[in-house]
């Protein structure tokens, strides 16, 4: 791959450019700022997708391509980054902390915001929109440890959002949320019961749904039930 750009006829390596921005991620603004000084800076970054050595996400957001990447691309990052206020929710967080044992390829999140689904280079992010108050209990915010974070919900939060956003499904009672998440979800009864029910509960408050009120009595009974045998 030609990784080279031109400059008033000087030669500037794209390896320059790959210094100046120290992670995978980066927006358009930080690429602009890599460009200062170029009379047309719009069209070194079309030069720069065309060849391949960045790739755009979205607009506004990219990624370096394989040949200048230093380390994998926190599909995490982006997921928070593509659209937001956002947080990695639904069945990818639930897979994340280990409550299904399914591998969920689409990068479910909820926001504020409408609902939105975007297809990329890098795989597919959903977006389910829920209230801000319950937007706003049982986030994670998860450090990469190179400065880098992304926000995520917690079990707790991940299970709650996915039972609030179902349609339909009949779940009335205890025994159908029961049933739900044990056959439909295959969530893993022991991660069902170490759930904080007191956490589960102040998000019904907060969001008013019977379901997730549901699930807080379920998580009560597992645990009281738990303590009864030790």
């Amino acid at each position: 791959m030609n990784t080279t750009v031109r400059h008033s006829g000087n030669m500037v390596d794209a390896i320059s450019i790959r210094n100046r921005i120290p992670f995978e991620e980066f927006d358009y603004q930080m690429l602009l700022e890599c460009l200062k000084g170029y009379e047309h800076p719009r069209d070194k970054i079309r030069s720069l997708l065309n060849k391949g050595v960045i790739i755009r996400v979205k607009k506004g957001l990219y990624v370096f391509g394989e040949a200048l990447r230093r380390g994998p691309v926190s599909r995490e990052i982006l997921a928070n980054l593509i659209y937001g206020p956002s947080c990695i929710s639904l069945d990818y967080a639930l897979q994340y902390h280990g409550m299904i044992p399914e591998r969920v390829e689409e990068l479910t999140s909820v926001a504020t915001g409408r609902s939105r689904r975007f297809s990329t280079p890098l795989g597919v992010y959903s977006y389910r929109r829920i209230s801000l108050p319950a937007f706003q209990i049982g986030m994670d915010r998860v450090s990469l440890g190179d400065g880098r974070a992304f926000l995520i919900a917690n079990p707790e939060k991940a299970i709650a959002d996915k039972l609030a956003i179902e349609r339909g499904n009949g779940l009335n009672t205890q025994r159908d949320i029961m049933r739900h998440l044990l056959e439909n979800l295959r969530v893993d009864p022991d991660a069902l019961e170490s759930l904080n029910p007191d956490l589960i509960m102040d998000i019904a408050k907060r969001t008013g749904s019977r379901r997730i009120r549901l699930l807080g009595r379920i998580v009560t009974r597992m645990r009281r039930k738990r303590e009864g045998r030790s």
